[in-house]
């Protein structure tokens, strides 16, 4: 089953569970008529319509790529992040919002147990879910499945801070207490929704993955071979689960088209053994220049022109660079 399918089947397992959950909820206010347990609730609201988002968005980017999407579909993960992110932070400002008017005007709760009870359950499921679905989506590099996977983990701290509410409630009987931590938690939501819509609009923007990029530079310095004269112009362009890496070798001039194709082979395979199949690589071949002979490593080259001096190492801030690289270049 490929990565993409993966992360669609197990949106739907979110969607599903956020559907169950919504309605747990709404009997849980039901019965204590606390206006906590409707800010969960209504937040819920979110997480239902969310889940459908990420599950529409997984179904479009599994879509094999066509004459109109020649990258595929992928880029639509980012816009239902986007979209993830913003309904976040809208229920973490309606929650603040629930929760000031409570401060001003209380109201009485009953059948507190009960409430607690099923949100306490709600929370759980959510933790559960949600850990699972950010797993999955590092595993098959899924932003959706990831936001959704956050969104989940957001709203147990919501469910538990309301719990704890409840719980100094039915103690203390300070009605102000349950609005005073959902407030709290109302902060944590916001800044959640934040940084969803933070990675989304990086991905839309083709944002560089400075995480990505120095494990991939890391590997390629490590496992460099004496014929990868020169690496430059390295980019990463990330669509969905699909990474495409372009970048620029510099090989010994003299090789054959055939010779170049096995050193791009190996290059190819390199990268898709330590970062998965949903990798496309683009490389073009550089013909070695007199002075990438200071720099050039074959020791058993028979027409160098220059004595070697000394290997460039490749970094992150080099080998993105878009000229072959010289004596001097390690900054």
């Amino acid at each position: 089953m490929s990565a993409a399918r993966h992360s669609y089947n197990f949106q739907k397992v979110i969607a599903a569970t956020g559907v169950l959950l919504l309605v747990v909820k709404f009997i849980a206010w039901y019965l204590t008529h606390s206006v906590a347990i409707l800010t969960d609730a209504l937040e819920s609201i979110v997480n239902v319509t969310s889940g459908f988002i990420g599950l529409y968005s997984l179904y479009i980017s599994a879509k094999p790529r066509d004459s109109s999407h020649p990258y595929g579909h992928g880029k639509v993960e980012f816009i239902s992040a986007a979209i993830e992110g913003t309904l976040i932070s809208v229920a973490g400002l309606l929650i603040i919002n629930e929760a000031v008017r409570n401060l001003l005007h209380p109201r009485v709760v009953g059948r507190l147990d009960y409430g607690i009870l099923l949100v306490g359950i709600t929370a759980a499921v959510n933790w559960l879910i949600g850990s699972l679905a950010v797993h999955n989506g590092r595993k098959n590099s899924s932003l959706a499945l990831i936001a959704s996977g956050r969104h989940l983990q957001s709203d147990t701290w919501s469910t538990i801070g309301i719990i704890a509410g409840l719980g100094l409630l039915a103690l203390t009987g300070l009605a102000w207490l349950d609005s005073a931590v959902a407030l709290v938690f109302a902060g944590v939501i916001l800044v959640t929704g934040y940084r969803i819509l933070r990675s989304s609009l990086g991905g839309i923007m083709d944002e560089a993955d400075t995480e990505m990029l120095e494990k991939i530079v890391a590997l390629l310095q490590q496992s460099r071979r004496e014929n990868w004269i020169d690496l430059h112009n390295l980019r990463i362009i990330k669509y969905g689960s699909v990474l495409h890496l372009d970048c620029h070798l510099t090989i010994p001039w003299y090789l054959t088209v055939r010779e170049a194709q096995k050193e791009i082979n190996k290059l190819h395979h390199l990268i898709r053994q330590n970062f998965a199949e949903s990798v496309e690589l683009f490389v073009h071949t550089d013909a070695c220049l007199r002075f990438s002979c200071s720099i050039c490593m074959k020791h058993s080259c028979t027409v160098r022109q220059a004595d070697f001096e000394q290997s460039v190492v490749w970094q992150v801030v080099n080998i993105s660079r878009d000229c072959m690289h010289k004596i001097g270049d390690q900054e």
